[in-house]
């Protein structure tokens, strides 16, 4: 085999951030201002109170996105720098016992433990911390942590997601707003879906109902309580 065709070879894995980030971003922003739309809706709301709801939704999700994201991730990152310090400091006082916990891990890999000294003492003249972050610690390149991209990542795809349902308030007649917004909504969810499966390497067809299905319970329940308060107050 060529070695053109290894250098052409491509991975999913350095997508794993962004793409968790942003499918979560667009989909909660889709379901979360489309279900709280048309519970509105349901209590019989004016289409300017209707709106003001969705753009409030919008604005106080992206935020609370973006917030959440950026404390979750740095909390990992965190996580990973502490556990490189660690490394740092036995690598430093104790170099003769981390190649042979390196070597340890090959063998268990299933090369032969002369084959894996080798190979342990090789990486480690090459780079120690990165050989031991990767193959004892789990922490590569393609899958660092990024607290601030995965706030924007999240931020940004939900208040596109966000935008999608509030565009209908605007163009739908009252009368079918309800319908419009679930159906529309469904199409956006589904599309929304199968394109994270395709960027992933999944099914489409399982990432496009996973997505509808729970869309759709969200903007169900969420009729239901805004129809119940409708005729209640």
């Amino acid at each position: 085999m060529s070695v053109s065709h290894f250098s052409s070879e491509s991975h999913r894995t350095g997508r794993i951030g962004w793409l968790r980030a942003s499918v979560l971003g667009a989909n909660d922003g889709i379901v979360s201002t489309a279900s709280l739309i048309v519970g509105v809706a349901a209590a019989h709301a004016a289409r300017g109170n209707i709106l003001i709801a969705g753009v409030a939704g919008l604005v106080a999700g992206a935020m609370s996105m973006a917030a959440g994201e950026y404390v979750s991730v740095s909390s990992q990152a965190d996580t990973e720098q502490a556990d490189l310090g660690r490394e740092r400091i036995e690598l430093a006082t104790n170099v003769e016992a981390e190649r042979k916990e390196l070597a340890k891990i090959y063998v268990q890999r299933g090369l032969d433990p002369e084959l894996a000294r080798q190979v342990a003492e090789q990486l480690m003249a090459h780079d120690a911390l990165g050989a031991h972050a990767r193959d004892e610690l789990g922490i590569s390149e393609a899958i660092r942590t990024r607290p601030v991209e995965a706030a924007l990542a999240s931020a940004g795809t939900f208040s596109v997601g966000a935008a999608l349902p509030l565009l209908l308030v605007v163009c739908v007649p009252a009368p079918v707003l309800i319908p419009a917004v679930f159906g529309a909504s469904l199409v956006f969810l589904a599309l929304l879906g199968s394109l994270a499966a395709s960027t992933g390497g999944a099914s489409i067809w399982k990432g496009a109902l996973r997505v509808t299905f729970w869309g759709a319970f969200a903007m169900g329940v969420t009729a239901g309580i805004g129809a119940l308060l409708g005729a209640v107050i």
